[in-house]
């Protein structure tokens, strides 16, 4: 420790002066007492000096999480996987029966899986023995083939509009014509899938919420971050573009309660980037922090599933390429899959800086979710926590464990990208072994985490996302499903 300590000068009388001999002899004696008491103290460090105006230190992020009542609790096919018909149209079906596609859908489960895009609204079903023809009107198909996807496109599409009411009165009737028939009686109605909620678009909402808000399991809507034409890499980093999504679900979450307090709400369609993509940036490591944000701001916000668009398919938004080669959102979703359980938690941070400001102690550059672990996950004891986190600076982020989290073992599982592209590799690293498959049958292998000491800081490369496990048996929240 270093004291500081100051002493005042005897003031001269007026009319008395010191000789100027006696002040080099002054100076040389304050140099030889503060060396005298330096070497006595053992300190060797220079004396501290003021910063630069514009510098500012290091940020040591404190971490907690609350662990005795989950915040939201999602459905256990939280994640899934879209479909698109247009694997028909050109010919691509037959590739669904490939072992190695199968193996990756498999690391993937469980999850819904919607078979759905723009496609379908241009495609036609055939009535088989279908009871409502007898009726002497529209059959089921009818209903499905005019309101698939997104009907507040319809003007364009089609050049006709729908409103919201008739919109819903369309489901009631639909709902009506599936209940008599066996196969169709206990399925589930899923809409109105509608694009992103502008002003027109609220509007259809509320007609329909109206009119059939208690018709429909859960409401749907889809989701596009961004013009897929020009796109950059540096837009997939941009903290304004990761929270849009946060608006939106507020403004369909607020029609929904109005009418249906507490109904399900699933993301039923979401891609990074539109026009079917970009190479070599959707299908990037790049595009991996726009997915991850994702997932962790619907759980939290209580969005009960996300479909991801696409499994496989044409253009570059998919998680398979058409080699079927695993790309880095992939690898994502897999580890996702096999660490992160339904139930979310609330988490706690705080900031150490020099001169902290309110609202300001840790940026939104630095993004920390916390859930449950998978308790589908063997590896790890009932009752612990996984964190995910998303770090968008430039530089470092040093994190401490508190509270609840001190002295846990913890395994961390970094992916960065492999290879010299940098953010617009399409090939992963975890912990620094780049993943890849075993053979077409064996499922991927992620079972390598970095086992970090007890009470360890934990560092967070720059521009990097990662899965930290936590070991907690005490996690009243994780311990019963």
């Amino acid at each position: 420790m270093r004291v500081l300590c100051a002493f005042p000068e005897a003031m001269p009388s007026s009319n008395s002066r010191p000789p100027a001999c006696l002040a080099p002899v002054a100076l040389f004696l304050a140099l030889l007492l503060h060396l005298s008491l330096s070497s006595q103290a053992g300190d060797r460090r220079p004396l501290p000096v003021d910063r630069a105006p514009g510098l500012k230190e290091k940020t040591l992020i404190l971490l907690d999480v609350s662990t005795k009542n989950p915040v939201r609790t999602v459905n256990e096919n939280f994640l899934s996987l879209q479909l698109d018909p247009s694997i028909i149209h050109d010919g691509w079906l037959d590739f669904l029966s490939s072992k190695r596609l199968v193996t990756l859908a498999r690391g993937l489960s469980p999850a819904f899986l919607r078979f759905g895009g723009k496609r379908t609204d241009f495609l036609q079903f055939q009535n088989l023995r279908n009871p409502a023809k007898s009726r002497g009107g529209p059959g089921p198909d009818y209903y499905l083939k005019n309101y698939e996807d997104e009907p507040n496109n319809y003007r364009t599409m089609h050049g006709r509009a729908v409103n919201g009411s008739q919109l819903g009165k369309d489901y009631i009737q639909l709902k009506s014509l599936l209940q008599p028939i066996r196969i169709y009686s206990r399925a589930s109605l899923y809409g109105p899938n509608i694009g992103r909620p502008r002003k027109n678009v609220i509007t259809l909402l509320d007609g329909f919420m109206k009119v059939a808000g208690n018709t429909v399991d859960a409401v749907t809507w889809q989701h596009c971050y961004i013009d897929g034409r020009v796109v950059k890499v540096m837009d997939f980093l941009k903290t304004r573009l990761l929270d849009t999504l946060s608006d939106q679900i507020r403004k369909i979450q607020k029609v929904v309660n109005t009418y249906t307090p507490g109904k399900k709400i699933w993301l039923e369609g979401v891609v990074t980037t539109s026009a079917g993509g970009t190479n070599n940036l959707s299908d990037s490591y790049a595009a991996g922090f726009l997915w991850l944000n994702t997932l962790g701001m619907l759980a939290n916000q209580g969005i009960d599933v996300v479909i991801r668009h696409s499994f496989f398919d044409h253009g570059y938004n998919h998680l398979v390429d058409q080699n079927f080669n695993p790309l880095p959102d992939y690898w994502l979703s897999l580890l996702y899959k096999r660490l992160i359980g339904p139930k979310v938690l609330a988490v706690h941070v705080a900031g150490l800086q020099r001169k902290p400001r309110p609202g300001r102690v840790i940026r939104d550059k630095l993004r920390i979710y916390a859930h449950c672990t998978n308790h589908h996950n063997h590896n790890y004891v009932r009752g612990s926590i996984t964190l995910f986190i998303i770090n968008l600076h430039r530089s470092r982020k040093k994190i401490k464990l508190a509270g609840t989290l001190r002295d846990k073992l913890v395994h961390q599982y970094l992916l960065q990208p492999y290879g010299q592209e940098g953010l617009k590799s399409k090939s992963v690293q975890l912990n620094g072994q780049p993943l890849v498959m075993v053979d077409d049958g064996t499922p991927p292998r992620t079972e390598a985490p970095r086992p970090l000491r007890v009470g360890r800081t934990l560092v967070i490369p720059p521009v990097t996302m990662g899965f930290m496990w936590s070991r907690m048996s005490t996690a009243l929240a994780c311990r019963y499903r």
